[in-house]
């Protein structure tokens, strides 16, 4: 009975020792407990979950700068993605552009329209890396690819390359290749190049720049068209940030022009025209243009082709013409090109009459400018930002940039960009020069006819049998603009 007895009171012990050890490890945990949510909740005001935030604390701070910083991220709206477009996928459209950035860009544009409109998945387009400036660059090195994608995620499927299965075929030169007919209307493609998307299920299309016609194409397809060019394609933010950076710098010393001076080498080459040249110059830019064969045109008369007015303005000539329209020498001068042929000593006369001439080179350091990797196009890129600021647009040359950087100011709301009459010009400028003008006579004869040539609300011209002749969709896309959006500008 005592052995009994003893192992009762035993086990009772032991019971009430672990109902005291539970009781601690409660007590214990509780407290661990409040601990942390009392620290919670004083770092809750930035990281908490929202559930702390509702309870009561002493470390509340309503004027802390936390909840300022709060409340405008909570303030940003959600990026609102648009809905995707469901239609039948006829197949898939490979392109690969040519020529320099602008005639890609407005290529990529009507690429775009035209996958729409044949309702087919298009792949991201391949940039040209043939042509003379050899730019390496892919879509993604110079747009934001991503918003192009999705942008136009309601008009038109696009993919960053082809399914695994159709890839090899590529990958095997087993795809369908060709060239589209320059300046076709939307109807060449529905009823040509349609049919060998659902034979083939992908039809590479190699040479892209003006195929498709600038007039007589439907409404929807024009402004497509602009949607493409004025929404979608996005530089990087590399390039973004760069452009802004330069605006900035430019506009903390007052009013700017962006001069886009045509008179790099290649141009010189390709056009022939040398005037101002001397004999060595133009013996090396004949030799350059014999070595590209798809320059086609060999035997060129530098002289009557300035009079005919197909030469870019010489940096002399460009002088003059700025001095003749008043352009107050006080005013920043942006050079938007490559680097001039000739160097100072073509540049002298221009540097002289205007010395506040500055480039992308002069107003950023070498380390801004190292992410590209091979300039041409980013460096492009960056001019093309510039440009759409600049209080005067003036491009000495009327090539793919001078018109896709018109039509794009007169969409931001016709800022005056000066198209200048090189035929007339040129014609004024030796009559100066000979002595048969004098100052006053020159400068009201460019001014007076320049006067309706600053970008302002103007229909484009219709020539259906010479599309080459008749002005560019990308110039003066009309369609999408709005006249009431003009206001006058001042004269200079």
């Amino acid at each position: 009975m005592g052995v009994m007895k003893g192992g009762g009171g035993e086990r009772v012990e032991k019971l009430k020792y672990s109902r005291m050890k539970l009781w601690m490890i409660r007590a214990t945990t509780s407290v661990l407990l409040w601990t942390c949510v009392v620290q919670l909740t004083a770092v809750g005001e930035t990281w908490g979950p929202r559930v702390l935030k509702g309870w009561p604390s002493c470390f509340t701070h309503q004027d802390s700068s936390f909840s300022v910083i709060e409340d405008k991220v909570l303030s940003v709206p959600a990026r609102v993605l648009p809905p995707k477009r469901v239609y039948k996928n006829n197949g898939y459209l490979m392109v690969s552009c040519n020529g320099g950035l602008n005639q890609m860009r407005a290529a990529i544009c009507d690429m775009v329209t035209i996958a729409r409109y044949l309702n087919v998945t298009l792949i991201v387009p391949e940039l040209d890396k043939t042509s003379f400036w050899a730019d390496p660059s892919e879509f993604q090195d110079i747009f934001d690819v991503d918003h192009f994608i999705t942008s136009l995620r309601d008009e038109v499927r696009i993919l960053k390359e082809l399914p695994p299965r159709l890839k090899r075929r590529v990958e095997t030169g087993t795809v369908y290749s060709m060239p589209p007919i320059s300046w076709s209307d939307i109807l060449y493609y529905r009823n040509q190049i349609l049919p060998l998307i659902r034979k083939y299920k992908v039809v590479h299309l190699n040479r892209t720049d003006t195929r498709l016609a600038n007039n007589g194409q439907p409404l929807d397809i024009q402004k497509l068209r602009c949607h493409v060019n004025f929404s979608a394609l996005r530089f990087t933010s590399q390039i973004e940030d760069l452009g802004k950076r330069v605006i900035k710098l430019l506009r903390q010393n007052g009013p700017f022009i962006v001069l886009h001076l045509r008179y790099e080498m290649d141009m010189l080459a390709f056009s022939g025209c040398t005037q101002g040249c001397n004999n060595e110059e133009v013996e090396e830019l004949t030799r350059m243009r014999y070595a590209y064969p798809w320059w086609k045109e060999k035997i060129i008369n530098s002289d009557l082709k300035r009079k005919d007015g197909l030469c870019p303005l010489t940096p002399e000539e460009t002088a003059l013409i700025l001095r003749a329209l008043d352009i107050e020498n006080s005013y920043q001068i942006y050079i938007a090109a490559g680097e001039i042929y000739g160097g100072n000593r073509r540049m002298a006369s221009l540097a002289s009459a205007y010395p506040k001439l500055v480039r992308k080179e002069t107003l950023l350091e070498p380390s801004d400018l190292g992410f590209f990797q091979n300039p041409s196009s980013q460096m492009a890129a960056l001019d093309y930002l510039v440009s759409l600021e600049s209080d005067i647009f003036i491009p000495t040359y009327d090539g793919n940039m001078a018109k896709v950087v018109e039509g794009h100011r007169r969409f931001l709301g016709y800022k005056q960009t000066i198209l200048l009459d090189r035929r007339l010009l040129v014609d004024l400028i030796d009559q100066y020069n000979s002595g048969s003008l004098s100052w006053n006579e020159f400068s009201n004869a460019v001014k007076e006819s320049h006067k309706y040539r600053k970008g302002q609300p103007t229909q484009r011209s219709v020539i259906p049998d010479l599309p080459k002749e008749e002005d560019y969709f990308y110039a003066n896309p009309e369609e999408c603009l709005k006249p009431s959006s003009y206001g006058q500008v001042s004269s200079m």
